[in-house]
């Protein structure tokens, strides 16, 4: 069991989901894998993970439910109610949505209204796995495409974070909001 980014940028993904997500809170961990980078400080009334690997999502100790195995390019609906979740965050897996919009559409339906997604990304990924659209863009091109999920799905503004150290991963963040007014 790996990590895809260094530890540098698994502290800025932890700092963005300790500034977005509520303490307590109810949050889903999509496409999650054995480790869901939350801080180790905060306690949350639920973590619930939806992922593609059933042994590394069983050994993810954040999770406080058993993790759904899924996989979202074949079947992008989640399996959870509306309004369910307070935040939801992807980690760098954004780039193998087949069908982002779909997804995000999603998401925004199981958030609460004004409930944050978090998406992080890297220069990384498995180019065999990766869609087109990103391998063809560069990191100012991903988090445009990023906010262009958002955009398409409903949300609100978002916010775009860069993490830029001089020696190892960057790492990139889109946050919005489910809209509080559908």
């Amino acid at each position: 069991l790996v990590t895809h980014i260094d530890p540098a940028a698994v502290a800025a993904v932890t700092q963005l989901y300790r500034q977005h997500f509520p303490a307590d809170g109810r949050i889903l961990d999509l496409m999650s894998s054995w480790v869901s980078h939350l801080p180790a400080e905060v306690q949350y009334a639920r973590v619930a993970g939806l992922g593609m690997n059933a042994k590394e999502l069983a050994h993810n100790p954040r999770l406080t439910e058993p993790g759904v195995v899924q996989n979202l390019n074949e079947t992008p609906q989640l399996p959870y109610g509306d309004a369910e979740f307070d935040g939801a965050g992807i980690c760098v897996s954004v780039q193998y949505l087949t069908q982002p919009v779909a997804v995000f559409t999603e998401l925004k339906r199981v958030l609460r209204p004004g409930a944050p997604l978090v998406v992080t990304f890297s220069n990384r990924c498995f180019p065999d796995k990766a869609v087109y659209a990103w391998q063809a863009l560069d990191d100012a091109g991903h988090a445009g495409l990023v906010k262009h999920y958002f955009e398409a799905a409903g949300f609100g503004p978002t916010q775009v974070y860069a993490h830029r150290p001089p020696y190892g991963d960057p790492l990139f963040g889109v946050v919005g909001h489910a809209p509080v007014n559908s």
